[in-house]
């Protein structure tokens, strides 16, 4: 009698388990690697290397979803980035996304934990600055005015309605952290066109603040991906985050010292055409202009030209060969960190997703 019972409620709590949840667990992952030339890169010399991400970053991410029934759904996703020339961990944070969320077919989702940041999120979404690669992760300088791509302790709210999408994120200082923020963004996708904009602002352990602003649109047609882009950031004087979101500009470059920055503008065009089925060419073009706190460089605009062209070449839906050149010149009181004012730069990767 006692043996029935048990197995009587077994298959009923089996049963009950599969009226109540659909789960499923999802292995993501890319591996990227290129060799790469670069000019002027150690005191006028060049050098030659195999870099571990050449259009994207190297990484191995699990996204979960539970179906809970009523039109809820939970959520969670952890994202590891990795060297693939070396095998080793690309950031100190070994999970560079780490969040958990519910989402609700009728007021969206709520997330929770380290993510993307919204400025991350409108670029890539809407006026990615590549058709089928949202930067080059060897050359981005759009991504360094994204004040830091993710924050951690985040709680990030996100609804979509028909073409319009939304987001707002809020995260916590927690004493030690600089990634104290609030912000949000707005976007609209219709057919051919997408346009947003997004506002974050970022404080740091000393009170002081980061503001960044970003609007664009981008018009995809038949083979054709056009983009157009501004944004701009706003350092308050003597804060500790100019070193920190200046490193994205290829470098800890566009600053004369680490927290000279005043104000950081940045217009962004570029265009991708699809040549045939397999191969496409896209070129980008980005101006950004600077200002400084030191008293000497008041009157002083500092000013970075940015170029790259990329030849992907698809070999399956998930396999492809890239070609991919860049330049950079500065004007004014910014340099490389050795000097060079000009530097060229050239790589030939292999990329594969699952």
């Amino acid at each position: 009698m006692i043996k029935k019972a048990t197995l009587a409620v077994a298959v009923l709590a089996a049963s009950t388990s599969a009226a109540w949840a659909q789960s499923s667990v999802t292995l993501y992952g890319i591996v990227d690697a290129a060799v790469r030339y670069t000019s002027n890169a150690s005191a006028g010399t060049s050098t030659k290397q195999l870099i571990p991400g050449g259009m994207s970053q190297s990484r191995l991410g699990v996204n979960i979803t539970e179906d809970m029934g009523g039109g809820l759904k939970a959520l969670a996703n952890m994202e590891h980035r990795l060297n693939s020339d070396t095998g080793t961990v690309a950031a100190a944070d070994f999970w560079r996304q780490a969040w958990v969320g519910i989402q609700s077919s009728e007021f969206g989702q709520i997330r929770l934990g380290r993510q993307y940041n919204i400025m991350f999120d409108i670029y890539t979404s809407t006026y990615a600055s590549f058709r089928y690669s949202p930067y080059i992760e060897a050359y981005k300088p759009e991504i360094g005015l994204s004040l830091g791509a993710r924050q951690d302790n985040m709680v990030k709210y996100l609804a979509e309605f028909g073409p319009v999408r939304g987001e707002i994120q809020v995260s916590a200082g927690e004493g030690n952290s600089q990634n104290k923020s609030i912000g949000g963004m707005l976007r609209y996708a219709q057919g051919e066109w997408a346009f947003g904009g997004a506002y974050l602002q970022v404080t740091d352990t000393l009170g002081k603040k980061v503001k960044g602003t970003t609007i664009g649109g981008s018009y995809t047609s038949g083979p054709w991906y056009v983009n157009l882009s501004w944004a701009q950031n706003k350092f308050d004087a003597g804060g500790l985050l100019g070193a920190a979101y200046t490193s994205g500009l290829l470098g800890n470059v566009l600053n004369a010292a680490a927290n000279d920055v005043k104000k950081r503008d940045m217009i962004s065009v570029g265009a991708t055409y699809q040549l045939t089925p397999q191969l496409n060419f896209g070129a980008h073009y980005w101006r950004a202009d600077q200002t400084h706190y030191t008293p000497a460089l008041a009157n002083v605009k500092s000013k970075g030209d940015y170029f790259a062209g990329v030849l992907d070449y698809a070999f399956s839906k998930r396999t492809d060969a890239y070609l991919e050149v860049d330049y950079t010149k500065f004007n004014g009181a910014v340099r490389f960190s050795n000097t060079a004012a000009k530097r060229g730069g050239a790589m030939v990767g292999l990329r594969h997703r699952f």
